[in-house]
């Protein structure tokens, strides 16, 4: 890890109910000594730092508070969750342009405090914004990555724990694709503590396999949509989606996660970042972890990143 960079640091940028659960599950996994909060709103982000620096007392000690990007430069992680909600029937695409019109605001103050840690992008459409920090930022490829479908996977296997009655973290499965309407469930990757999904189904008792996994990969790409039909926003789930993220960075665990990053010939798809597998450490994205796809699987990939390709071709860069 480079020198200028303190790995107990993390700042997030944006506090609204994202980053504000964001900051508030990191202060409680004792990962970081020093987090710092920035908004648009400088007060809406000192009331975030000192509501959640009231909790330290119960964590263990670390400084929580409101800063600018002078103080974001010797962080291991900036989290940028800042821009627009989602609102009801409004896809994550449609944010496309609001939120890339703020991202042109904050990226180029962040390259300026000669920032030298992870950037991760949590703000939605994530790939697409994920595409544009990389370009508008300069940094190297591995050091911008966005959070891509670590959530949906989480959703997937809870959903999946749940109708085959088995602990989620036995379950190895993947959301691949875009984070959003034209993302894929790897299924013939699928498998249950190394027995094929199928193979494990019938074990269960469960037989009408093809149509349940419809199902359920179905809830899981709605289940946001849901959410924000109900409360407005989401944002408990993609906290702790972040925190996994983190851990792998700032421990260098090298774990295997779908992040979104820019892919280099994976499947055919050249310079536009989605989510697949990919080795994550303190120096961000080591690797891309070939997984294998059938061939319906690698026609719906190819659709999804055409999707997304459609949709940088409006942006500019």
């Amino acid at each position: 890890m480079d020198k200028q960079i303190n790995p107990r640091k993390a700042a997030v940028i944006g506090c609204g109910f994202v980053g504000s659960a964001i900051a508030f599950t990191l202060m409680q996994s004792r990962l970081f000594s020093e987090i710092v909060l920035l908004d648009a709103d400088f007060d809406k982000a000192d009331g975030e730092a000192m509501d959640i620096a009231h909790g330290v007392p119960f964590a263990g000690q670390m400084k929580v508070y409101a800063g600018g990007y002078e103080h974001m430069a010797d962080a291991a992680v900036i989290i940028l969750t800042a821009g627009a909600n989602q609102k009801p029937n409004e896809t994550r695409l449609d944010l496309v342009h609001k939120n890339t019109a703020i991202l042109k605001n904050i990226i180029p103050e962040i390259v300026k405090c000669d920032f030298k840690g992870i950037l991760l992008i949590v703000s939605n459409p994530v790939d697409i914004l994920t595409y544009a920090a990389v370009k508008l930022s300069g940094f190297s490829e591995n050091r911008v990555i966005g959070s891509g479908t670590v959530l949906d996977t989480a959703r997937l296997k809870y959903a999946l724990s749940e109708y085959l009655a088995v602990d989620s973290r036995s379950i190895h499965s993947f959301i691949i694709g875009e984070h959003g309407d034209s993302e894929i469930a790897a299924w013939s990757s699928t498998n249950v503590s190394g027995i094929p999904l199928d193979d494990f189904c019938e074990m269960r008792g469960h037989f009408n396999h093809a149509e349940a996994m419809r199902q359920i990969a179905e809830n899981v790409k709605n289940s946001a949509y849901e959410i924000i039909a109900k409360k407005h926003a989401t944002y408990y789930g993609i906290a702790m989606a972040v925190r996994r993220i983190c851990e792998c960075i700032v421990r260098d665990e090298k774990s295997i996660l779908p992040i979104s990053s820019i892919q280099h010939g994976n499947y055919g798809i050249h310079e536009i970042a989605l989510s697949m597998p990919a080795i994550v450490g303190v120096n961000g994205v080591e690797t891309h972890v070939p997984i294998s796809l059938n061939a319906e699987e690698t026609k719906s990939l190819l659709y999804s990143a055409e999707t997304l390709e459609n949709m940088i071709q409006e942006l500019d860069l």
